[in-house]
């Protein structure tokens, strides 16, 4: 099987997110052939390279989404009125939807009992009749979206379109139009602006030269590695190739939209969240299979208006062969030190940590905590900074001065110091794992300390009890007496600590390895590429069409038959095929006959 995989920010490069994941995936699947078309999102990341590439890698196609250059392309009248009728269309659907109800569950409107026509035509796919209605707005935008798309693909791109003075009075005339949003009638010339750059970097796959027989004509199947922007090339594989989608999700990207930007005018978050929001329901509407990476991301994509029969929950997988050591030698930790390992920035809420320590110390006086884990980027190294202050005051000497560098009570420590080849030294050092975080998606690094065979304590965020399921201590979030309190209690309790890291790491390889996500995206594989029927015929030398033409075993590699008896000719039979209807030669007398008398009756 020939798999698209679309990722934005992230595999195959080395700086990118979830990189790891992909990697994993794509080298347990060797049997099939992968194509990765990828978003970078800054120069340095092009710059720091890729990963090591398996062999079933056949080829890596990319594009930047932080450059702002134009594609040079000039339209024509006609285009240019093309242009402005999806684009006018597609701002009014934003001014028009409540970003709240984004997700098109609402009732239809009146409007939407009419038929189909003009722009929204242009997004109904072959073969829907039948299906559910589609509200009326969330066609209106599917409609506006993909008449963008055929535009871009007929005319080479729509980079400079979406720059021009044209896209912006589009925007004008759209807020300033009757029964619009109160926020988006209240937007300037610098709240359109705004919005006409955000929409310029979204729609920037629209313009790419992908959507070729050659290219994602040729995949049987699109994953894209998480929602948004990596997701639109798949939604535009369908509409030119009818090619299905699946896309992963261990973190909801319009939830991501909907907290970016808060320091922006109320017309710009709504006009965003309106973009966003529509565009994530028109990807769950055409998604064949939807993967959350846990029931947290699940109830936001049903939310946004994802069919329950097509969602199937599939956490990542995380490699156990590291922490085989100290998962069978939970003796091996210090039974009077608390570890918190991760990347440090704000939503970690190492502050709450630091405060509940200062409990946790003054009940255990011999306790240590040992904060391991570098900063995310400046944001987090300015806060890493704050912490470090903060723990000078909450713990100094006996003479009041802060401690010396790793003799106080609480240390901080760089990934790959002395004695932290990796991620299982760093949970093998103590007793017990500490999660403080007030935002978590998946917690990887909890799942990480499950596997090392470590009793844990973490605040009830995300997707932190559908992980833990019983064998670690939850407590609310920013609650640092609630966190001291737990944290001593398994500190005085070790047969107690035993017992629970043994049911964590018995739970952890059982349902979070790579084994257990390689071999459910190898059955979403199968199941999606086996309910999409194959609407790319080849034809015969008469120009009818071949029924099963390339079997399933042409992918094969191997001779399994002569060639000249590989592809048999068949006769259409009648039921496979409809050719058109051609005029007998009387009938086309007729018509020449028919056609002198007009002409004489003309003149």
């Amino acid at each position: 099987m020939r798999i698209g995989l679309f990722t934005e920010g992230g595999y195959p490069y080395v700086s990118g997110d979830a990189g790891l994941w992909c990697d994993r995936l794509v080298r347990g699947l060797g049997h099939h052939e992968f194509d990765v078309y990828a978003f970078s999102r800054s120069e340095a990341q092009e710059d720091g390279g890729w990963v090591p590439l398996p062999p079933q890698v056949a080829r890596v196609r990319t594009a930047p989404l932080w450059t702002t250059e134009d594609d040079g392309v000039v339209y024509g009248r006609r285009a240019r009125r093309r242009f402005a009728e999806h684009y006018g269309e597609l701002a009014a659907v934003l001014c028009t939807s409540d970003p709240e109800s984004a997700s098109g569950q609402g009732s239809a409107s009146a409007s939407g009992q009419r038929s189909a026509s003009g722009p929204a035509a242009a997004g109904a796919r072959p073969g829907t009749e039948g299906t559910a209605p589609v509200p009326a707005e969330a066609d209106r935008f599917a409609g506006a979206l993909y008449g963008l798309a055929d535009l871009a693909r007929e005319e080479g791109g729509l980079a400079a379109a979406l720059r021009s003075e044209t896209a912006v009075r589009a925007l004008e005339h759209a807020c300033r139009a009757p029964r619009v949003l109160p926020a988006a009638r209240e937007a300037r010339v610098a709240d359109l602006l705004a919005v006409a750059a955000h929409l310029h970097e979204a729609l920037r796959p629209l313009s790419l030269d992908w959507y070729e027989e050659d290219g994602l004509g040729a995949v049987d199947l699109c994953h894209a590695a998480s929602g948004g922007t990596a997701a639109l090339p798949g939604l535009l594989a369908g509409h030119f190739f009818d090619v299905p989608l699946l896309v992963t999700e261990y973190g909801v990207r319009l939830r991501t939209h909907y907290l970016t930007r808060p320091d922006s005018s109320p017309a710009v978050r709504s006009l965003l969240a309106a973009f966003h929001g529509r565009l994530t329901t028109e990807t769950y509407r055409r998604a064949a299979l939807l993967t959350p990476g846990n029931t947290h991301a699940r109830r936001w994509q049903e939310r946004c208006g994802a069919d329950r029969a097509k969602v199937r929950t599939v956490p990542p997988g995380v490699d156990a062969a590291p922490f085989a050591e100290a998962g069978e030698s939970p003796q091996r930790g210090d039974p009077h030190t608390l570890v918190w390992a991760g990347r440090v920035e704000p939503a970690k809420d190492l502050v709450s940590l630091l405060h509940a320590f200062a409990g946790i110390h003054a009940a255990e006086p011999g306790t240590r905590l040992r904060i391991i884990g570098g900063p995310a980027g400046p944001e987090g190294a300015a806060y890493l900074e704050h912490c470090r202050a903060l723990a000078a005051r909450l713990f100094p000497d006996g003479t009041g001065a802060p401690h010396a560098a790793g003799r106080g009570p609480v240390s901080f420590e760089e990934p790959g110091g002395p004695g932290l080849a990796g991620p299982a030294d760093a949970y093998a050092a103590g007793a017990v794992t500490v999660l403080s975080s007030v935002v978590e998606g998946f917690p990887t690094g909890l799942v990480e300390a499950m596997l090392a065979g470590r009793a844990t304590v973490s605040t009830d965020v995300g997707a932190v009890v559908e992980v833990i399921g019983g064998t670690g201590l939850v407590v609310p979030p920013r609650d640092p007496q609630a966190l001291a309190q737990a944290c001593v209690s398994l500190l005085r309790d070790p047969e107690r600590r035993t017992r629970l890291g043994a049911a964590a790491r018995a739970r952890a390889l059982e349902l979070f390895t790579v084994e257990q996500n390689v071999a459910a995206f190898h059955g979403l594989y199968l199941e999606a590429v086996a309910h999409t029927p194959v609407r790319r015929v080849r034809p015969s030398g008469t120009g009818d069409p071949l029924p099963f033409a390339a079997p399933v075993e042409a992918r094969v590699p191997g001779h399994w038959a002569d060639p000249a008896s590989r592809r048999p000719r068949r006769a259409t039979p009648a039921w496979a095929a409809d050719p058109p209807e051609r005029c007998s030669s009387a009938a086309q007398a007729g018509v020449a006959r028919r056609g002198l008398r007009e002409a004489g009756s003309a003149q």
